[in-house]
């Protein structure tokens, strides 16, 4: 089952390489990674997706506790949290036909054409991870393409702050 944990963490020198560390030592895969400062500077906020049982997120979960820069750990898909992703994508499209069908593409999916050439275009799509997934199914056929993806970001919803 895809989890989705929230770590908040000092910004120190060193911190993300031990909690990659950790899941490298116990084998344990990291789907996506995304960090980065919070509105405190000397605070980060990692995100991460793995696929594990119950019982190996528990484990996780108690080993990221002991890291000596980890403040405070949360398992977001325990309840109820918002998630999203960032797509870039590339397509090469010279053909008028293949363009148009990207354009109708990209509204459909919600997605922005945010640069075109005489030969391709970039477009950004924010959503969930099956939703992205989608998408590239649906240009599964065309032969150049090009994909970056951000990894997952989750917060909680409702009255669930996760501070000092």
């Amino acid at each position: 089952m895809k989890r989705i944990i929230s770590v908040l963490m000092e910004n120190e020198s060193g911190a993300l390489s031990r909690v990659v560390g950790l899941f490298s030592q116990r084998g344990y895969n990291i789907d996506s990674l995304t960090v980065a400062p919070t509105e405190d500077e000397t605070l980060s906020r990692l995100t991460l997706t793995t696929d594990s049982d119950d019982r190996k997120i528990e484990q996780i979960i108690k080993q990221l506790h002991k890291l000596i820069d980890t403040i405070k750990v949360v398992d977001l898909t325990g309840g109820s949290h918002l998630e999203r992703e960032l797509m870039l994508i590339k397509i090469r499209a010279v053909d008028s036909e293949i363009r148009t069908e990207l354009q109708r593409g990209a509204e459909i999916f919600g997605g922005n054409i945010i640069d075109v050439t005489p030969t391709s275009f970039v477009m950004e799509m924010v959503g969930n991870s099956d939703k992205l997934d989608a998408f590239l199914e649906t240009v599964a056929d065309i032969e150049d393409v090009e994909v970056v993806r951000s990894g997952v970001l989750g917060i909680s919803r409702g009255e669930k702050f996760l501070r000092v």
